[in-house]
């Protein structure tokens, strides 16, 4: 069918950058309806580390890192685990706030979205 491009946004009170970050790879992927070839591009070095080194040894450890503490966001990431072995997923790494326009696009969808959760909205 060819590339296809969704802009999709969101926030959450009360949360962290990395939680974000994976909700937005989560929910991107959560919308394709049948598998695909999938590029994510992140500046999130948590997110692609995560994804494609550090989860193999916590599913070995079952899930304790290596400094034997429990795992962060462990939520988040069996569900990244899940939605990721639909999909045939290619992670790209890009520099954050180095003029990337599709890295710049996200951060403004993501400022404006934190904006209306701080002012109450939803």
């Amino acid at each position: 069918m060819g590339p296809h491009e969704k802009e999709m946004s969101g926030a959450e009170a009360k949360t962290t950058n990395n939680r974000m970050e994976m909700t937005a790879a989560i929910r991107g992927l959560s919308a394709l309806i049948e598998p695909c070839e999938v590029a994510i591009y992140t500046d999130s070095k948590y997110l692609i580390d995560g994804i494609t080194k550090w989860v193999h040894g916590w599913k070995k450890r079952g899930w304790v890192n290596a400094s034997k503490k429990p795992v962060m966001n462990a939520d988040l990431w069996h569900d990244l685990i899940e939605l990721t072995a639909r999909h045939n997923v290619e992670w790209h790494w890009v520099k954050g706030h180095s003029g990337h326009p599709e890295n710049d696009r996200v951060d403004s969808l993501a400022s404006d979205a934190a904006e209306a959760i701080a002012a109450g909205g939803t």
